[in-house]
């Protein structure tokens, strides 16, 4: 049942609005704050509203302008999309509890334009999610690449500047290629809208045609999910605030480019076209690729932030290796993975941002004995560590196991071994840290006078890594996330 409901446009539009009041009180640092908190609970508060709705069966749907027959700025929810708009309006509100910690502990600069331009990520990321076409799906995409572009140079020195250039080079070249191919899509079809199980068929074009026309759609999203050989703008990322490392990893970024190989697959050219085709397998192997060469890197880096961000490259590509699978149980992992991996990545990242703040060391060889002076920052650590790794009873495992399934279903073990082989190599590059923060002795004297980082930053530590448990155990627990993924992926692959 479709309802015509404002709500899909207010959720994207709260976060517009704190990103205006936020830059009126830039001289008053408490309202600034206040703002960022009230929209995001905003937010969240129309998304949660609607959330069980769509689990349900409904669909709110509110168009602002209709350009022509077939260009309209629609905002939609369906059951995929609300589940990455509840992943990151939920995230958004713990994110800028811990960024108000982060960012008076540190005493950074330019607090003002850090929580406008934050506000706009997720105002783009809501929008992404609810986006009923491609046309819209566009709009808020580049818009997201825009908006996040100040936060990656937010130190403004010549390294973050440098960052800054390299991830608009990496990330506005391919959207333009995707510009491009939704110009091709709106030549051979008469619809933009997307639709479970795709709207293209065959007779659209030739085969060659279509495999080109797919990498165009799709080339955008892996890039900003960081597939390799094009993810060099996430490790080079991580000169920015901890806060924003979070929201590229876990909150909006690579999700959004993750997503929008989810919508290009599902929504658009469908797993029957893809099949015909075989465009979906070269792109899994690249996630293949990916998710062994980035965990092998992992293990050499020092730099615990850059480590994290080797780890993300890998496990964005799970998400993707799910949706080329082409099946039910990878669709379904695929999408939920979305949502362990915001959970068990925001909480590394959070830790690692608690460490910094608190003991100025950045590279794992450097914190022997960190955990018995922060212990609860480190034992969250271990906990997502845990969850990255496939643990069961936390909530990475649920995800993966549905992955499995998915390969199982397809008839190629093969990737069950890939999942196996990049598990123990999580194993490698995570558990190492936890060790040496609670079984190596740190003899330095001013570090043993260490404490755990203020409540606005531990709080929403705790709060994450409870999480990843509840939802490892209850996979549908609050806001049925986990039928959501179940609901969009029989709507893709019957």
């Amino acid at each position: 049942m479709i309802i015509t409901d404002i709500r899909p446009v207010l959720a994207a539009g709260f976060p517009l609005l704190a990103c205006i009041l936020i830059l009126f009180s830039s001289k008053k640092p408490n309202l600034r704050e206040f703002f960022s908190i009230a929209c995001a609970v905003g937010a969240a508060g129309l998304i949660y509203s609607m959330a069980g709705d769509v689990h349900g069966g409904t669909v709110y749907e509110w168009t602002l302008f209709q350009a022509t027959d077939t260009i309209s700025f629609t905002l939609r929810t369906d059951a995929a999309g609300m589940l990455f708009a509840c992943v990151s309006s939920t995230l958004y509100v713990i994110v800028i509890f811990y960024a108000i910690g982060y960012m008076r502990g540190h005493h950074e600069k330019n607090q003002t334009g850090f929580y406008a331009f934050f506000a706009i990520c997720i105002c783009s990321a809501i929008g992404i999610a609810f986006s009923a076409n491609l046309v819209t799906f566009f709009i808020f995409f580049e818009m997201l690449t825009m908006a996040t572009w100040p936060l990656v140079f937010h130190e403004r020195n010549e390294e973050a500047k440098f960052s800054g250039r390299k991830y608009l080079i990496y990330t506005l070249i391919p959207g333009q290629f995707f510009l491009m191919g939704i110009i091709m899509v709106s030549g051979i079809s008469d619809t933009l809208t997307f639709q479970p199980g795709g709207f293209l068929n065959a007779s659209a074009g030739s085969a060659g045609m279509l495999i080109v026309l797919f990498f165009l759609l799709t080339g955008a999203g892996a890039v900003k999910a960081g597939i390799m050989p094009f993810h060099g703008w996430l490790p080079a990322a991580m000169i920015a605030p901890t806060p924003v490392s979070a929201l590229l990893h876990a909150v909006a970024v690579v999700k959004a480019g993750a997503f929008c190989v989810i919508r290009m697959i599902g929504y658009v050219f469908g797993p029957g076209l893809l099949k015909e085709i075989g465009a979906a397998q070269i792109l899994l192997w690249l996630a293949v690729f990916t998710i062994i060469v980035s965990s092998l890197i992992a293990l050499r880096q020092d730099n615990l932030k850059r480590r994290l961000a080797y780890s993300t490259v890998g496990q964005l590509s799970y998400i993707i290796l799910g949706a080329c699978l082409l099946t039910s149980h990878g669709f379904t992992g695929s999408l939920f993975h979305i949502v362990a991996h915001a959970l068990m990545k925001i909480t590394l990242f959070m830790c690692a941002g608690a460490i910094i703040v608190t003991t100025h060391k950045n590279n794992v060889s450097e914190m022997k004995g960190i955990g018995r002076q922060m212990p609860v920052t480190m034992i969250c650590f271990t906990i997502a560590s845990l969850g990255i790794i496939g643990l069961p009873f936390i909530v990475g495992f649920t995800s993966k196991w549905n992955l499995a399934l998915g390969a199982l279903y397809m008839g190629q073990p093969v990737y069950i071994a890939i999942l196996l082989t990049s598990s123990m190599l999580g194993l490698a590059y995570l558990l190492p840290i936890t060790y040496t923060a609670f079984f190596s002795k740190n003899t330095d004297s001013e570090f043993t006078r260490l404490k755990e980082a203020s409540p606005f930053m531990l709080i929403p530590i705790c709060i994450t890594a409870a999480l990843t448990i509840i939802l490892g155990i209850l996979p549908n627990f609050g806001l049925n996330l986990y039928d959501l993924a179940e609901i969009a992926a029989s709507a893709v692959v019957p």
